[in-house]
């Protein structure tokens, strides 16, 4: 087990660019792959900015959804103030109430989490 190969130096870093080059190419496919399943979703820029920006996920993705603080709670089974006190950040949500927001928004509960 004590073989040894030598190669000159730009063979070498030829090899390791194609390496990192399979790399990306099957982190690409398994990203398409999630995505034609259905286990990850594009998100538009303006509303990935709005979260790397700070603003409340729950918000954030509320507005993606296209739904009222009201249609959310309603769908969650929680009260629409608890929804607005989460998204202002006056209170943090038990992990109940923001496991039952995450599914009505059809997201984890990471995703809501900072």
């Amino acid at each position: 087990m004590n073989d040894m190969v030598t190669i000159p130096r730009e063979e070498y870093d030829r090899l390791r660019a194609a390496a990192e080059d399979l790399a990306d190419l099957q982190s690409y496919d398994r990203a398409k792959a999630a995505l034609a399943a259905g286990d990850d979703e594009l998100i538009p820029a303006d509303f990935a900015n709005r979260l790397l920006n700070g603003e409340s996920p729950l918000r954030v993705y509320r507005d993606l959804r296209g739904l009222t603080q009201a249609v959310l709670a309603e769908t969650a089974g929680v009260n629409r103030v608890t929804v607005a006190e989460i998204e202002t950040g006056r209170k943090q949500g038990s992990i109940a109430t923001l496991r039952a927001l995450a599914g009505a928004l059809g997201v984890t509960l990471d995703d809501l989490t900072e």
